[in-house]
């Protein structure tokens, strides 16, 4: 057992702490709240109730949390084989397969009962099916077996935008729907970027991550055809939904504009890994800004500054 390798004591309470806490991956749970925020912000036209938004992005946290800690107690075993994540709790043998497994399933109870309460029901079930499709569909299943492992398991970091839609509306529209696309479409070249980066601890431990299977150059023509996709789709939201207002469609056409041109440079240097590396960072910033541009464009006070600036010039 990897376990006998390495240290399970904890000096102190806060490292316990810590440990848990690190289980969760913290670091990407952020990205998921936003396009959480930005979608209830469209959804509710720019008011939106303080209360409900604090419980939603909690009970998103939760349910991320669990999907993630799920995700580290079946990985454990290429953890330890990789350089980078060896130091993992699971893999370090600070925290037991057991004692994360329930962990885990406090968090994703914690996340049902909050969203039911206090949101609905159908807010509740999508963050579920969240951490359903992530542990069974891509950790279980995709991840150790196809190429095509981030693209249809992306789908499970694109539902926290249905579920701040349904959140506000207790209902999907076309608009929540189209949300869930564009993170679905931007998840394969923001994901293979990184994996451009670190191809060979993929390729030591067997995972079939596409720079891997395919080369790079595969890789980058695959980044580009979803990198166009994407931003093609930010602007459905304009219209023909009209969903988002000009302000949006300013900002979607200007991010990706630059994430095009990013994606149009790594082409052009499938090897290069400081690209690589440019691509993936700015893709985070992208869905972050893009996002931040859906509840700006959505507020009361953006629409009566445009009316104000279009009655200006009529």
């Amino acid at each position: 057992m990897i376990e006998t390798n390495v240290s399970r004591h904890h000096d102190t309470f806060l490292q316990v702490i810590q440990s848990y806490y690190q289980l969760t991956k913290p670091r990407i749970i952020p990205l998921l709240l936003i396009t959480t925020a930005g979608s209830m912000w469209i959804a509710a036209k720019g008011q939106v109730d303080p209360f409900l938004l604090l419980v939603t992005l909690m009970g998103g946290t939760l349910a991320a949390a669990s999907a993630q800690t799920i995700n580290c107690i079946y990985d454990r075993d290429i953890d330890y084989d990789m350089e980078r994540t060896r130091h993992r709790p699971m893999p370090s043998g600070r925290v037991q397969p057991r004692d994360a497994l329930i962990f885990a399933i406090a968090l994703a109870v914690a996340s049902f009962t909050l969203l039911t309460v206090f949101a609905n029901l159908l807010a509740a079930l999508l963050a579920f099916s969240g951490i359903v499709f992530y542990v069974l569909v891509y950790t279980h299943w995709l991840k150790r077996h196809s190429t095509q492992n981030i693209v249809i398991g992306g789908a499970a970091g694109a539902i926290p935008a249905l579920v701040g839609w349904a959140a506000v509306t207790d209902t999907l529209s076309w608009a929540a729907w189209l949300i869930f696309a564009i993170v679905f479409l931007w998840t394969p070249p923001h994901f293979w970027a990184l994996a451009l980066m670190i191809r060979d601890d993929y390729a030591k431990v067997g995972i079939p991550m596409l720079p891997v299977v395919a080369g790079d150059k595969a890789t980058v023509r695959q980044i580009w055809y979803y990198t166009v996709v994407t931003v093609t789709a930010t602007v459905l939201l304009f219209y023909p939904l009209h969903a988002s207002g000009v302000v949006y469609a300013f900002v979607a056409l200007t991010l990706g504009g630059v994430f095009v041109h990013k994606a149009w440079r790594l082409l052009q240097n499938p090897e290069d890994r400081t690209v690589a590396r440019e691509l993936f960072l700015y893709s985070i910033s992208y869905m972050m800004l893009l996002c931040l541009a859906m509840v700006v464009d959505s507020l009361p006070i953006t629409h009566s500054l445009v009316s104000a600036v279009v009655n200006q010039f009529s």
